[in-house]
C-alpha cells in the first residue's frame, strides 16, 4: 500500500472513530463525564491507539471534549441530535473540520472586505444580508440567504482566490448553515435573534472599513455558530 494510501485509510478509520466516540457520548454520558481511556476505546473499536487518538485531538479541536494531562478526555459539549437529520455521524468530523479552515480564511476575507469592498460591493453585501435577516425572522429555510451573505463577503476582498476557496467549502458550509438554523429554531428565539446579531455587526464593521473589527465579528460568529451545534 502507498503512503498516500495509508494515509487515506487511516483518515477514514479516525472519521470512524470520531463518530463512534460522539455515539458513546450521546448514549449517556454528560457535560464533564469522562470518556473511556484510549486504549479502552482502541480495543473496543478494534483499531490503533494512533487512530483513537488522533479522533480525540479532532474531538477536542470542535470543543466536543477536552484533555487533560495525565486524567484522560472529558465531555464539554454534546452534539445535537438533529445533527443526524443533515448529516450522518460518519460525516461530522469531516463537516466540523471545516470550521477551522473557516475560522482562518473567512475572519481574513472580512478583513479585507472592510479594507477594499467597493461601493457596488457593499450593496451587495447589505442586500444580501436584508435577506437574511427577513429568512430567519421567518419561518423559511435561510441557508441559501446565509450562503449569499457570506460570499457576497468574499466577493468583497476584491481577489477571486479567495471566494474560489469558499466554493470549496460550499457541501460542508451548507450542511452546517442548514442544521444552524434548523437547531435554532427548535430553542428559544435568543439563539435566531443571535445569528441576526452576529451577521449584522460583521456588515456594520465593513461598512465602517474597520478591518480588525470585521475579522474579529466573523471569528465570534463561526465560534457562537459552532456552539449551537452543541446545545
Amino acid at each position: 500500500m502507498s503512503r498516500n494510501h495509508a494515509s487515506t485509510a487511516e483518515q477514514r478509520l479516525a472519521d470512524q472513530a470520531y463518530s463512534r466516540i460522539v455515539e458513546i457520548i450521546l448514549g449517556g454520558l454528560g457535560i464533564g463525564d469522562r470518556l473511556p481511556s484510549e486504549s479502552r476505546l482502541a480495543e473496543s473499536f478494534g483499531m490503533s491507539r494512533t487512530v483513537v487518538r488522533e479522533a480525540l485531538v479532532r474531538l477536542a479541536a470542535d470543543g466536543i471534549t477536552e484533555s487533560r494531562r495525565g486524567a484522560g478526555s472529558y465531555v464539554m459539549r454534546r452534539p445535537s441530535l438533529r445533527l443526524g437529520v443533515h448529516m450522518a455521524f460518519e460525516e461530522l468530523s469531516a463537516t466540523l473540520g471545516t470550521y477551522e479552515v473557516r475560522f482562518v480564511l473567512e475572519a481574513e476575507a472580512a478583513r479585507l472586505a472592510a479594507r477594499r469592498r467597493s461601493t457596488e460591493q457593499l450593496m451587495e453585501i447589505e442586500s444580501a444580508m436584508a435577506a437574511l435577516r427577513k429568512a430567519l425572522l421567518s419561518s423559511d429555510p435561510a441557508h441559501d440567504e446565509d450562503w449569499r451573505l457570506h460570499r457576497a463577503i468574499f466577493r468583497g476582498t476584491a481577489n477571486p482566490a479567495f471566494e474560489k476557496a469558499f466554493e470549496h467549502l460550499h457541501e460542508e458550509t451548507m450542511r452546517i448553515m442548514r442544521a444552524g438554523v434548523d437547531i435554532a429554531r427548535l430553542r428559544e428565539p435568543a439563539p435566531i435573534a443571535a445569528m441576526v446579531r452576529e451577521h449584522e455587526t460583521i456588515v456594520e464593521a465593513i461598512r465602517a472599513q474597520d478591518a480588525d473589527g470585521a475579522a474579529l465579528a466573523m471569528r465570534w460568529h463561526l465560534s457562537e455558530g459552532r456552539k449551537r451545534l452543541m446545545p
